[in-house]
């Protein structure tokens, strides 16, 4: 490519939460993570007087949801799974301060990462049982946050 230039590939990363702060642990090593995103909701505003447009304002941002994926992680085994559990199996709510998520390069450096403020859990689903396939079982975590922020 011209001058050197090449865009980032996106296969390596790392989901840093709080209680594993160097993202070290198979708990927290994931398949996939999807949701890195924000839109900005918006108001229309008509102008008394003036028919020829309708005035567009910003309102408020709308991040959302984190969606990781990964293979079923015995819960003794995981603290991740034992929050989860509290959340949807004991009413225990506890949002986490913030998750960040980090693209590596080939020796493990952080080129970019995302911030994540604010994560509790929406929804946590199992993947399909099928006797007919010799498949890992796959969990995946939908997170919501306030705010994504992208920090390097």
């Amino acid at each position: 490519m011209a001058d050197g230039y090449y865009p980032i590939v996106n296969f390596h990363y790392l989901v840093q939460f709080p209680f594993d702060p160097m993202g070290v642990t198979i708990d927290v090593s994931f398949q996939s993570v999807s949701g890195l995103d924000v839109t900005l909701e918006t108001e229309s505003v008509k102008e008394g007087g003036n028919n020829l447009f309708t005035h567009v304002l910003p309102v408020r941002r709308k991040a959302g949801p984190l969606v990781l994926k990964r293979g079923l992680v015995s819960p003794d085994q995981s603290v991740l799974t034992q929050w989860m559990q509290g959340v949807f199996g004991n009413d225990v709510f506890q949002p986490m301060d913030v998750v960040t998520i980090a693209l590596l390069d080939e020796t493990h450096q952080t080129l970019l990462a995302w911030a994540v403020d604010n994560v509790w859990p929406t929804s946590w689903k199992m993947g399909e049982l099928n006797s007919m396939q010799g498949e890992i079982l796959i969990e995946t975590l939908e997170l919501n946050y306030n705010q994504l922020i992208l920090i390097s």
